[in-house]
């Protein structure tokens, strides 16, 4: 079975100039972890997820570097929670968003696709064909459509 055959084709997504506001306000409105970004052409330049928003409100903590000619001190917040949250939802998406994205073809295998899932520990992969976001799978749907026909 081809990517093609099963993705979803209806994606969720942000555009590469949107807010993380508008990030949020998507995955609350459609019950959603996460969505590729994309450019004027429909081209994914990045992909954002729940993970991405948990590092960036999380607490920091000041990290100290000891090497043997010096020790470097790198501080962590000192903003409070609140303020960090409310800071978040101005900046642009991509500030935040990963920029390597791996995506599948739209004629890839669904071994492959449950392989790359499996292994990079992802929730969901893009789907492109010419470079254009036209799907997306997830977990879900890979073990959805394996097992529907044996069960």
């Amino acid at each position: 079975m081809k990517a093609q055959e099963f993705m979803v084709r209806q994606v969720y997504k942000v555009k590469e100039t949107d807010t993380v506001r508008t990030f949020i306000e998507r995955c609350i409105q459609f019950r959603i972890s996460g969505m590729p970004v994309v450019n004027e052409r429909n081209e994914i330049v990045a992909y954002l997820s729940d993970g991405d928003i948990m590092r960036y409100i999380g607490k920091h903590e000041d990290l100290i570097v000891d090497s043997f000619f010096q020790i470097n001190v790198f501080v962590g917040d000192n903003e409070e929670f609140e303020e960090r949250t409310r800071r978040l939802l101005n900046l642009n998406v991509m500030d935040i968003a990963k920029k390597k994205v791996i995506t599948v073809p739209w004629d890839e295998d669904i071994e492959r696709i449950a392989t790359i899932l499996g292994k990079k520990q992802i929730k969901k992969v893009p789907v492109e064909r010419n470079r254009v976001l036209v799907g997306i799978i997830s977990r879900g749907d890979v073990i959805r459509h394996t097992f529907k026909t044996l069960l």
